[in-house]
């Protein structure tokens, strides 16, 4: 069964130098249907203004996945780390027993547009943690290619949860396909363009809940870019 949560009906707040957009329960936005799903807890679509950012700012008990779509974004925390987050790059940090960090566009000319995704982890007061790797383009280029798992497969970044973090970048009538155990959940977020998913269509922005599917396949209507978790 696929159920879409369309990109209209998200929580959205223009701050003028962040526009935003939530999936899930976040903040000021609050919708009992959707509070999360699974051990997916957020994924907020952030467009960041040239030489703006989030101050510093605390979490714990938190898996967060930055994954850049256009544009770059600074980051440094508190564990020491600082680094700039590019598209293809993926970043992980363990909040664990608590992490303070900042975000901001590194461009004074040009906006920063990414996903910022939170997944509840399997066990509370974590040692806090750090890891960002990169995917090219061709990595993701009309396949699903891991980028995120609970075992840090295949080159992905390791999250402490059992999901696992899928991207494509597919051309037009391209057509990707994902086989899932009945146990299993999914949660498809369109990031760019237009998707048919089973048959059911799916824009930039829109997510798709997937239950009790064993056979995915993923059409794009037009250039589209793509993230697929697989969840417990």
């Amino acid at each position: 069964m696929l159920t879409i949560r369309k990109s209209k009906e998200r929580g959205h707040f223009n701050h003028g130098w962040l526009n935003t957009y939530h999936s899930f329960s976040f903040d000021q936005y609050y919708d009992p249907r959707y509070m999360g799903f699974r051990g997916l807890r957020v994924i907020n679509e952030d467009f960041v203004a040239p030489g703006r950012g989030f101050p510093k700012h605390g979490h714990r008990d938190m898996e967060i996945l930055t994954y850049i779509l256009e544009g770059a974004l600074k980051h440094e925390d508190s564990m020491g780390n600082g680094s700039v987050i590019r598209p293809g790059d993926v970043q992980r940090m363990t909040a664990g027993t608590g992490v303070r960090h900042s975000e901001a566009n590194e461009s004074a000319d040009e906006s920063v547009h990414l996903l910022q995704i939170w997944i509840i982890p399997n066990a509370d007061n974590l040692e806090p943690g750090y890891e960002q790797k990169a995917f090219t383009t061709e990595e993701r280029a009309n396949q699903l290619r891991l980028i995120a798992s609970s075992d840090g497969r295949d080159g992905s970044v390791t999250v402490n949860q059992d999901v696992s973090l899928f991207a494509a970048i597919l051309d037009q009538n391209h057509e990707v396909q994902h086989s899932m155990s009945l146990q299993r959940y999914g949660w498809l977020q369109v990031a760019r363009g237009s998707v048919d998913v089973n048959g059911e269509r799916a824009d930039q922005g829109d997510g798709i809940v997937i239950v009790a599917e064993t056979d995915l396949k993923i059409r794009a209507n037009e250039p589209a870019e793509v993230l697929l978790f697989d969840l417990a």
